[in-house]
């Protein structure tokens, strides 16, 4: 059952049971997951107020963008459990003789790859509702202004969650053109994040 099938309470209790997964990672997807869906709830609010014909455009554009990041933010709440699940199970592979401790170390190598990139993309699509709940602290309903302020702190600490994800399987990888790309990307993320986090919250509270 993927995390959008899940009843909530089902899904919390899970996340806090023994299992492995749903861990972090998944929970940093589903909170980002909850901020885009803020920005499209007054992204709809606004834009049926709006005489404007070029920004309710702009508006009904954005909310589309903001479900689409929605869905997507859901879709890798469930590639971070199989990324994690397939990190934990190269680990079982056999290591008795020395083929199978080579094949072992490079299947966890690329296991480890894969359970770093997916928090990256977890990130990326958190900082893009950033971008989007930038636009709607500008021009959403004053009536709903504070959601827009929610969404913000929640894509922020969904980004910021994610990011610990890569930074724990960083240090185990030894490809070193892949550890430097993705620490560049943490870093951009992780600086660009409380910037816009910062600005949104000044409209918003400029707007209440």
């Amino acid at each position: 059952m993927s995390t959008a099938e899940y009843p909530l309470r089902e899904y919390l209790e899970k996340l806090a049971s023994e299992a492995p997964t749903p861990g972090g990672g998944s929970a940093s997807g589903v909170v980002g997951s909850l901020a885009a869906a803020l920005v499209a709830m007054v992204g709809r609010l606004t834009a049926g107020k709006l005489e404007d014909e070029g920004l309710r455009g702009q508006l009904q554009r954005l909310v589309a963008e903001a479900d689409e990041l929605r869905s997507q933010l859901l879709g890798l709440a469930d590639e971070d459990e199989a990324a994690f699940d397939r990190v934990m199970a190269t680990y079982k592979l056999p290591k008795t003789t020395d083929e199978e401790k080579e094949r072992r170390k490079a299947a966890v190598q690329e296991a480890l790859k894969g359970a770093t990139e997916v928090p990256c993309r977890t990130a990326e699509a958190c900082l893009q509702v950033l971008h989007k709940a930038r636009v709607m602290a500008e021009h959403g309903t004053p009536t709903a202004i504070s959601d827009v302020g929610t969404a913000a702190y929640l894509a922020e600490a969904a980004l910021h969650s994610a990011l610990l994800n890569v930074d724990i399987n960083l240090k185990y990888l030894k490809d070193e053109a892949f550890r430097s790309e993705h620490a560049r990307k943490r870093e951009t993320l992780a600086q660009e994040a409380p910037r816009l986090r910062e600005e949104i919250l000044k409209l918003v509270k400029e707007r209440m």
